[in-house]
């Protein structure tokens, strides 16, 4: 499934930056930030298919985030299993599909367990794709894609001369999407943070101050907005 219109991006991919920040203004713990950025999706998601956008990918935890203490590592963890917990059935009335992308080794057996059961309720979903980044790093994942790839060939399963850029995107975590037209950041930082380098080769970026949990569906009008008066020329001339 992917949009036709032009001026209307097919899938849009979020770095949900200043969870953090916005708790910290408000004297409360790092986590109430994350919580209430758990519940920005709802509206984030309605506005997406309300503007025909097909696929949604969040940036929820990276491969770097492990490195945080553990206690604030445990609470995410913890909010995400209450949010598939919660959320999964409506996501499936909705014809959601729920697709996890990284590297889930690190994962507590038991949040791996509940992610892939949410992952086969919702397999056959068709209206609309949300892929969250779970343990995600793009480097990561262009290395463990370059293995493959060096194991197929050892194997005798293609040639080296047949090693080309889709056999690699073939590899990745995100093989069946298009890729991001339309990547966000919000918390006001201007980087990828380690995010669908290889997928974003071509995205168009829009950096916002506005923190995630404040993000509305409206500030993601304005994006798209934008969005829509840009070129998108791919290296060509206009």
């Amino acid at each position: 499934m992917q949009n036709q219109t032009p001026n209307i991006p097919a899938h849009i991919a979020i770095i949900m930056d200043g969870n953090g920040r916005w708790a910290k203004k408000r004297g409360l713990p790092r986590i109430a930030g994350h919580k209430k950025g758990t519940e920005i999706l709802h509206d984030i998601m309605q506005t997406c298919q309300d503007l025909g956008v097909s696929y949604l990918t969040i940036y929820a935890f990276s491969a770097e985030n492990w490195q945080r203490p553990a206690s604030e590592v445990g609470a995410l963890m913890d909010l995400l299993q209450l949010y598939i917990k919660h959320e999964i059935g409506n996501l499936h009335k909705k014809g959601v599909r729920l697709k996890i992308i990284g590297d889930l080794s690190k994962v507590e057996p038991a949040i791996a367990k509940q992610i892939a059961k949410a992952e086969e309720l919702t397999k056959d979903n068709r209206k609309f794709f949300l892929n969250v980044a779970l343990s995600y790093g793009a480097r990561q994942e262009i290395s463990q894609a370059a293995k493959s790839i060096a194991g197929k060939v050892i194997s005798g399963e293609i040639d080296i001369e047949n090693i080309n850029e889709n056999l690699l995107a073939e590899m990745l975590y995100t093989k069946e999407m298009p890729e991001p037209d339309l990547l966000i950041r919000t918390g006001g930082e201007q980087r990828l943070s380690n995010f669908l380098l290889w997928q974003a080769a071509y995205s168009e970026l829009y950096f916002t101050d506005i923190l995630w949990p404040d993000f509305t569906g409206e500030h993601l009008k304005a994006a798209v907005t934008e969005y829509a008066q840009r070129e998108r020329r791919y290296g060509k001339t206009d």
